[in-house]
This record gives structure tokens, sequence and C-alpha cells, in this order.
């Protein structure tokens, strides 16, 4: 099996509150709902979890600090981010944020802390370098970044003997921008870790949905993603088929071609057979004739899910 960090364990729907699990997706996860999926993954050696103060404004960090923190701490990888818009007007808004986050995980470190979004690369990267130096933050990352903003943060931080070394953008067969713009060849060529979210479209690409059953209505996935089910049931049938060659589903088809692609997929997991799903889909090594017949299929049904958060990347 590839390493244990070939899969991050998302929890953008864990909690609630703004832009938390009950508004974007639909549903509301609490403490006993969630412990097992922690436990099913950690005993699977699925470490990497990753959240975000925005993710129902602390809901997501605080359940899932519920969890790690009966974990010895070095067990546990820590992902979680600083975001711009959500910035007070401090001296140091990063580092205060930052306090927010090492408070809810009651720990003294966070192993991988991101910049959100490219708001004003200029003002925010500068304040990563000290985290790192002062070992709050042992690595860092920048999300929704173009190629000339991680070139730019990379130049900010070498300066002070800090590196870019995670980036965190949208990827998935149907949004391959990152990889068109060069920023899949520029992290390889780096060392740099590429996280893909959204890999499964928020539950689009899972096989579970097509237009007789369509996504939870009312939801924003729902919104967004229910008027393209007509398009994407075709990319969906031709993942079922390769699927069905390996014994798996559509959804661990997505993962696979992610991993395939040499990227990590984060995935949002709510249900221990998630995890289990996610494990098998990492001992899967698509051959190179079916990435191409997936992409291709992709390509076809001419659909953009760039999200509304989102600038383009190319």
């Amino acid at each position: 099996m590839k390493n244990q960090n070939s899969i991050v364990l998302g929890t953008w729907s864990w909690g609630t509150g703004f832009a938390g699990g009950d508004q974007v997706f639909g549903n509301n996860l609490g403490v006993e709902e969630l412990k097992p999926v922690f436990d099913e993954a950690m005993a699977n050696g699925l470490n990497l979890w990753d959240s975000a103060v925005v993710y129902g404004m602390g809901a997501s960090e605080t359940l899932l600090s519920t969890f790690t923190k009966n974990c010895k701490r070095e067990d546990v990888v820590i992902s979680t981010k600083f975001t711009p818009q959500i910035a007070g007007d401090s001296e140091n808004p990063v580092a205060d944020m930052l306090t927010g986050s090492l408070e809810r995980f009651a720990t003294e470190y966070i192993d991988i802390y991101w910049i959100h979004n490219p708001a004003d690369v200029e003002k925010w990267t500068p304040y990563l370098a000290p985290l790192v130096k002062g070992g709050k933050v042992r690595r860092v990352g920048v999300s929704n970044h173009n190629l000339a903003q991680i070139k730019r943060v990379e130049e900010i931080l070498s300066k002070e003997g800090v590196h870019i070394s995670a980036v965190q953008n949208h990827y998935s067969l149907l949004y391959r921008s990152s990889e068109k713009a060069g920023i899949l060849d520029y992290c390889k060529e780096h060392q740099i870790d590429f996280w893909a979210y959204m890999v499964l479209e928020q539950g689009a690409l899972s096989g579970k949905y097509d237009t007789a059953h369509p996504l939870p209505v009312g939801s924003q996935r729902g919104e967004t993603y229910n008027p393209l089910l007509p398009q994407i049931e075709k990319l969906v049938a031709v993942m079922r088929t390769i699927g069905n060659k390996y014994g798996i589903t559509p959804a661990q088809v997505a993962l696979a071609w992610a991993i395939t692609k040499g990227t990590t997929p984060i995935i949002g997991v709510t249900k221990p057979s998630q995890v289990q799903d996610a494990v098998r889909a990492m001992q899967i090594e698509l051959t190179t004739d079916e990435v191409k017949m997936l992409e291709d299929a992709a390509e076809n049904i001419g659909v953009d899910t760039r999200g509304s958060w989102e600038n383009p990347m190319i």
C-alpha cells in the first residue's frame, strides 16, 4: 500500500454554522456520529486530518479536537488554515487566528498551516515564516493560489529560509485547471505535496446521485450540481465501467485517479464505510489508458465546476 499520507481526511462537513456542514452539505453531524469515523481512519493508518477555522467558525476544529486530544500528539497530523476574509485587524491576525486553533486543538503546534486563499499574497505571506521559526507551525502551505501566486509566496518565504511544503486546490476529473496551469508539474519539480480537494465534487462524482436521485435539495451542493447531473451521468457511466474491472465504486475510481496523478486527495468522511472505501482506492493503480479514458469523458461533457470562491487558475 502507498504511504499513509496518500489520502487526507477532510472535516469541512463536520459541525454546523456559517460555511459548515449543515449549510453546505445539508447534514448535521456531531461527536457521536463521527467518533467511529475517526477511529476507523486511525486504525487504518490514515492520520492526516484537514480543517479550517472558517468551517463552521471553529465548529469543525472543535469537533475534530475532541478526538485528536485523546491521541498521542505525534500519532496524528493536524492541518488547519488562516482565512484572510475573517481576519481581525490586530497587529498580527495570522498569529491570532493560529492561537485560536492551537487552543481548540489543545496543542503547541500545528503540523501544516495554510493561507486559505490569495486575498493578498504580499500582505499575508510574511506572517508565516516567524510561525515556523517559533515552532508553532511545522510546515506551511497555500490553498486556492495560482502558479504565479505560489511562486511569489515561495520567493517571500525562501528569503527567510522557509519553504512552501504543500498546495491545496480544487482538483477533480471535472476540474483540472491546476494541472493545465502547470501547478502539478511545479509541485512535482519542487517536492511540494499537492492536495486535491473536491475530488468527488461534493458527492456528484460518487455514483450515488443522478437525475432520478438528486443531491439534497435546499443544500448549496444540490443547487450547484443538480442542474449538471444530466452531463455528469455520462462521466459516471465511464467511471462505473472502469470500477467494475477492479470491483470498486465510481467514488473509489475518482480517488484512485487522483492518486495515480500524483496528488493527495482530501476526502470528506462522515461514515466508517467511506474510510474503508478510501483504503481500497489507495490500493488501485489505474493504467494510462484508463486515466485517458476518464479524462476524455470528462472533457467531452464540458462542465465547469469552479467554485464561487475560486479565481481561475489559467
